[in-house]
């Protein structure tokens, strides 16, 4: 959130094949489209939801658990078996370019699962600043996912204690 804006990572086809790139998920040439685009923010969003009710206590939505579960079983999780003329047999996911997207959707849900029947579980909290929209792996006292975060929230609690300060 530079400069309290809200800058979505997966915007734009571009901005999404750029973040998938940087996280090794997909080639940075992989030419991702608008619906690509689309179901990463449609699972990023069902993914906030199991965040959020895992953080809250309350059972979650069918929905997201459906949208993950669909996510998490596009991809084949076994290499399969090639044979090289050269080489002899050898192993690997074979990932044609329009399994790419398929390939980074279950990757993602598969983490998020992991993130959330894992041991850390316990710890996911969601960013205590307004209007905030992620969550982190708490650590002591630490409640924002950023410095920014944490130094927003600050300063809109010192502007707070001063506006009752002067009403009062």
């Amino acid at each position: 959130m530079p400069g309290g804006r809200f800058v979505d990572l997966l915007g734009t086809p571009e901005a999404a094949n750029r973040w998938l790139a940087e996280r090794g998920l997909a080639p940075a040439d992989a030419g991702v489209r608008e619906m690509c685009a689309t179901q990463l923010r449609s699972l990023r969003e069902h993914v906030r939801s199991l965040f959020a009710a895992r953080v809250a206590g309350v059972p979650a939505l069918p929905a997201a658990l459906s949208a993950v579960n669909d996510a998490l079983s596009r991809a084949p999780t076994a290499a399969l078996l090639y044979w090289d003329d050269r080489r002899g047999p050898y192993r690997a996911a074979p990932c044609p370019v329009n399994e790419i997207l398929d390939r980074a959707l279950a990757a993602l849900a598969a983490d998020a699962a992991d993130l959330l029947t894992g041991p850390d579980a316990g710890r996911l909290n969601s960013c205590g600043a307004a209007p905030c929209n992620r969550f982190l792996l708490s650590r002591g006292r630490r409640h924002w996912c950023s410095v920014r975060c944490g130094d927003r929230a600050r300063a809109a609690r010192a502007y707070a204690r001063r506006a009752r300060s002067q009403a009062g």
